[in-house]
């Protein structure tokens, strides 16, 4: 079993390590992991996943306590929602291979428990990690970043025959974040290098001297490559700081929008300052009803979103998005079916706008997305007036 080109020995100071790589959609890995762990007998199991994935894995009913209405304020609903399409588009490989994602993690903790090992988690909260992808990302990038993620979930439904085999060679999920890399090379840092680094650290200072840790085959090479190097952890564990920039351009945004109001009325007089209201409060309205509407909003929510989206911008503090989402949590009230059918409901496209829970979420991305389009055709208007 050790020969197995999956299973890589490392040593650090007295402890013996054994690093497996693994595909989270592969049966013949879970068989390996189970394996590996059954005739090492290790002090400590190490496995890729942070306190929330695995909470998520071993406790069905998690979802049931999450606080939408924090989550929205906290101006955490994108988070959540590239979450819930990662987890998606992992489930929904997995049906296509006949597995369950994840699998491998299952077998090992279940595997750790019998045989009396430490369990130890080893991923970096996924919170901390999105946070920081996305702190890092400006509009439109985010937007794409978006769209490809829905992307990828149409298609898993166009994969052949001949692409299941090779799917099972690999990890699929780092895949999918490797192909990001690639096309949004900002983002790469993040979701691939500094959870290299992340996992080597937690692997080799893991307690007990034999080890075993079980990784997605694409962070072996990583973890490998940093193994011998020094590692600040804790500046890895650092929630991005709200950006001063972000701060001074949407107060710079509000500034710049009254001052061409205002010159609008002193140059051109009132005729044409009207002009410009009624084109800005028209495209802000009908661009953020717009995006509540793309996501099945509750009609409510749409006129929340067309009543609040023209004076959004006037006062940074306001975000049209997260009061639509409040609106459509309050109107819509989510029951405990919808927590428990959430993950079911997000293996399909169509399901991301069926569940009360995930469409809450679509609301606030969708409606800020067009809430900020609004912006810039209502600006581009106002300019030509004023010229």
């Amino acid at each position: 079993m050790m020969n197995s080109r999956d299973v890589h020995q490392l040593k650090y100071g007295d402890k013996e390590i054994i690093l497996i790589g693994t595909a989270h959609v592969s049966r013949e890995s879970a068989d390996l992991v189970q394996q590996v762990i059954e005739e090492e007998k290790p002090d400590t199991v190490c496995i890729e996943l942070c306190q929330a994935r695995y909470q998520s894995m071993t406790q069905k009913k998690q979802w049931q306590n999450t606080d939408l209405i924090k989550v929205i304020k906290e101006k955490k609903a994108h988070l959540l929602l590239l979450n819930l399409i990662l987890t998606s588009y992992q489930r929904k490989i997995g049906e296509k291979l006949g597995v369950k994602p994840g699998e491998e993690f299952l077998r090992a903790i279940h595997a750790a428990e019998t045989m009396g090992a430490v369990i130890h988690l080893s991923d970096r909260d996924i919170r901390i990690t999105l946070s920081r992808t996305w702190s890092l990302m400006g509009f439109w990038t985010k937007t794409k970043l978006l769209a490809e993620f829905f992307a990828s979930l149409w298609q898993v439904n166009t994969i052949k025959e001949e692409d299941i085999e090779q799917m099972k060679k690999k990890d699929v999920l780092e895949a999918l974040l490797s192909e990001l890399g690639k096309l949004l090379p900002e983002v790469r840092r993040i979701l691939i290098d500094e959870r290299d680094q992340y996992l080597a650290s937690k692997i080799r200072n893991a307690p007990g001297s034999r080890i075993v840790a079980v990784v997605g085959a694409g962070h072996v090479p990583g973890v490998q490559r940093y193994w011998n190097e020094p590692i600040d952890i804790e500046a890895l564990e650092k929630m991005p700081p709200k950006g001063r920039f972000s701060g001074l351009f949407r107060w710079g945004l509000s500034a710049l929008i009254i001052g061409l109001l205002v010159l609008g009325f002193l140059v051109s007089g009132s005729v044409k300052a009207a002009d410009m209201i009624k084109w800005w409060v028209l495209a802000k309205s009908v661009f953020a009803g717009l995006g509540a509407a793309a996501a099945f909003g509750h009609p409510m929510s749409i006129l929340s979103a067309i009543v609040i989206a023209p004076v959004s911008p006037l006062n940074p503090m306001i975000k049209v998005g997260f009061i639509a989402g409040l609106v459509e949590t309050l109107v819509g009230k989510p029951k405990v079916r919808d927590f428990e059918a959430l993950i079911d409901d997000i293996s399909s496209v169509r399901g991301f706008w069926k569940n009360k829970i995930s469409r809450i979420l679509l609301v606030v991305v969708l409606t800020n997305a067009g809430s900020a389009l609004g912006t810039f055709v209502a600006l581009s208007v106002i300019v030509k007036i004023l010229a």
